[in-house]
């Protein structure tokens, strides 16, 4: 009995320092938000609009240059003149030295500086809306994952609850094959069950593995190498569609997205058409100009000559004829104007059918859900009675297994049922953009 005592501590000890850690689905998902490749890469593009939005001010300020150049030249050179005295043949050396600076601004192009400022704003903006796009998307995958790994668990409890079963059978069909009121071909059925149970139980098991591991990429491999997820799937069943449905243009992030593109197309079209007025620059220049001949051979050159001084004035550029190529353009993106719109009415429409859809299958998943948790303690009872009516020999181990498989369809069903529930929950509020609320 001590040997007994002594055992069980042991194992249990082992469990207990073995045990993998328990991580709760909040924490999955904050490390998703953060690690999530897909995430990290929608933030990435929404920094780089946020960059560009940072230096739009540009556009309104002048375009300054600044150029300067030395050159030393060393050239033979031969001079023949008609009084041949005067003819001279030797290397002639010279520096010459430039510097300017040029401004140039833009003081009127059409107004297309002010809407390439608001498209700008506006892209990083849809940035935003974007990352958010994806965050909620992510947590609706995360979240899916995290339960289908609960689902998978429930029905491996399940798959080993018919195992016990099943080892009884085997048990109680051997007794009776051994005092000659059984039947071999009993014990051999019962065996076989056993053992496809078994093989559905390793089969669940690598099946809740994959999971976790699909779990963990979409984390960034940020979870430990052994974990554990919770054993229950809490469901909200008071979810109202009119509701979520009330103002889904302005909390479904896609939508958004959506709306802001026929924005930052206008803008495009606003550019394009600002392109057709004039351009009034303004523009000065500072010029500075050195010339050393340190050695000169032309009598008729100077030896040193040097010039400064500045220039302004204002230039002024209309666009007369351009192959038509403006209006083009132009047509273009009243063109991409017209898409951006019929894209967001598509997208509308499907984002209004999928929450339909997603609370039809919400509403009746809450439906064969009641009658499946009723279900599951019908066929419980129903295996228990077969099972000691059994033991007494009054009923055939066919109906045993009968009510053993009736069981075992009836937690599949219940398991689903609870799983497709939480799946429609999760996509009722991905589309109503509530999972970041």
């Amino acid at each position: 009995m001590m040997h007994r005592v002594l055992l069980l501590a042991f194992v249990f000890a082992f469990h207990h320092s073995f045990s993998q850690e328990e991580i709760p689905l909040e924490q999955i998902i904050a490390l998703a938000l953060e690690k999530n490749y897909d995430v990290q890469l929608s933030k990435n593009v929404s920094e780089a609009a946020a960059t560009d939005n940072k230096y739009a001010f540009g556009a309104f300020l002048p375009q300054i240059n600044a150029v300067g150049t030395t050159v030393w030249n060393s050239n033979d050179q031969e001079l023949r003149f008609a009084d041949e005295s005067r003819n001279i043949t030797g290397k002639a050396e010279a520096n010459n030295t430039n510097a300017s600076a040029q401004l140039t601004w833009t003081l009127f192009d059409g107004t297309r500086m002010f809407a390439t400022r608001e498209r700008i704003a506006a892209i990083a903006e849809q940035g935003e809306l974007l990352v958010k796009d994806q965050m909620v998307n992510t947590i609706a995958s995360v979240a899916s994952n995290y339960f289908d790994i609960i689902r998978q668990k429930q029905q491996l409890k399940a798959i080993q609850e018919q195992m016990s079963v099943s080892e009884e059978r085997v048990k109680l069909a051997e007794r009776k094959l051994q005092v000659g009121m059984g039947a071999k071909p009993e014990l051999l059925q019962a065996k076989v069950d056993y053992n496809a149970q078994r093989t559905q139980a390793i089969q669940q098991q690598v099946l809740i593995l994959q999971l976790k591991d699909q779990l963990n990429a979409l984390v960034g491999l940020q979870l430990p190498t052994q974990y554990e997820v919770s054993d229950t799937i809490i469901m909200n069943l008071n979810l109202r569609q009119e509701e979520l449905s009330s103002n889904l243009e302005n909390t479904n992030f896609g939508l958004q997205a959506a709306r802001s593109e026929i924005r930052i197309s206008s803008l495009s079209s606003r550019e394009r058409k600002a392109e057709l007025l004039p351009f009034i620059d303004f523009n000065t220049s500072y010029n500075f100009q050195r010339t050393d001949n340190t050695r000169l051979l032309n009598p008729f050159s100077p030896v040193y000559n040097q010039s400064e001084g500045y220039n302004y004035g204002f230039s002024v550029n209309f666009p007369i004829l351009t192959g038509f190529n403006q209006r083009r353009l132009i047509q273009q993106a009243k063109l991409n104007i017209s898409r951006q719109r019929i894209t967001y009415d598509q997208l509308k429409t499907n984002v209004n059918v999928g929450l339909q859809n997603a609370f039809v299958s919400y509403d009746n998943a809450k439906k064969i859900l009641l009658i499946e948790e009723e279900n599951i303690f019908l066929a419980k009872e129903n295996v228990s009675i077969a099972l000691e009516t059994y033991k007494r020999g009054a009923t055939t181990f066919v109906e045993l297994r009968t009510a053993q498989q009736s069981l075992a369809e009836a937690y599949t069903r219940l398991i689903n049922a609870r799983y497709l529930a939480k799946v429609a929950e999760i996509e009722l509020l991905r589309l109503s953009g509530s999972l970041l609320r």
